[in-house]
């Protein structure tokens, strides 16, 4: 395809502007890339990146991963959130290296082909791991291309078919520029594209974005839900959780009274619990509980 003019821009702002951050550093293996990837669904930067280094230096490919059980993953795993991410990594390193001698597909396809890997993930990791030209789209690149290309201050609350084919005839052909031009859409949207205080001033293709250019105005479209969290089951589950992950493994199981005492409704910390073991984030035992 012919040179977008956001191409250059963009790319030059994040050749000056882009984070200094651990999964970017040269030498970063895919295994690396896909960690980080996992941790920042939904997840800031600044929470991620402590547990990331952690995580890395313990387990620095699939095979040490594999080698400890699931329930280390999830104790390590901390307060990020979502720890069925955890479980993922740990089901996926145990069958890279059943499947591929403890290394990780460097095609989409195989990629996709792992548990817990979807298209998203799976492009990102080909993409910048391994310089792939694919279409990258997380909430952040939708927001940016919405906006300078569609006219729109948001994108639809899921990801449609126009899109895709938006950012499709916006990648660079080479790869290693289609897998540059990825990134710096990402971060662009992460710093300056923000989702309520867009920084329109210091963005490099302002003078290009249909969005401004068309007065601003305001979205119309169907809106995307914001789950609340206080009082919620979610809310009691990490509560569960944390009693179980932060108990040094040495002291055994935990017995029903420790849990009962986080939080006072029975009847919902029961339905929570009930979720946990049901995603296999607790086992339980003889009216005890063990990470597994």
């Amino acid at each position: 395809m012919p040179s977008s003019p956001l191409h250059a821009p963009v790319l030059d702002w994040y050749a000056e502007n882009a984070r200094d951050l651990p999964w970017r550093s040269p030498g970063t293996t895919a295994w690396g890339v896909l960690v980080s990837e996992m941790m920042l669904q939904q997840t800031p930067v600044s929470r991620v990146e402590p547990v990331y280094r952690a995580w890395l230096e313990r387990w620095p490919t699939p095979a040490a991963l594999a080698r400890e059980p699931a329930g280390e993953a999830v104790r390590a795993w901390g307060r990020l959130g979502y720890p069925r991410r955890a479980l993922r990594l740990h089901a996926l390193a145990t069958q890279v290296v059943a499947r591929h001698d403890g290394r990780l597909p460097t095609s989409y396809a195989g990629l996709r082909a792992l548990p817990g890997i979807g298209d998203y993930t799976a492009a990102a990791v080909a993409s910048f791991a391994h310089g792939a030209r694919h279409v990258v789209l997380d909430t952040n690149v939708r927001r940016v291309l919405a906006r300078a290309v569609g006219g729109s201050e948001q994108p639809a609350p899921t990801l449609t078919a126009a899109e895709r084919v938006r950012a499709e005839a916006l990648l660079p052909d080479e790869p290693a520029a289609a897998a540059r031009w990825a990134v710096a859409v990402m971060e662009l949207g992460a710093l300056v594209c923000t989702a309520r205080t867009p920084r329109c001033g210091g963005c490099p293709v302002a003078a290009r974005c249909a969005w401004r250019l068309a007065g601003a105005p305001a979205y119309e479209g169907p809106v995307r839900r914001v789950q609340p969290f206080a009082g919620t089951d979610r809310q009691v589950r990490g509560l569960l959780m944390a009693v179980l992950r932060d108990r040094d493994p040495a002291d055994g199981p935990v017995g029903a009274d420790a849990l009962a005492a986080v939080w006072p409704d029975p009847v919902q910390r029961d339905r929570a619990l009930a979720t946990l073991l049901a995603d296999g984030l607790l086992i339980e035992h003889a009216a005890t509980y063990r990470l597994p």
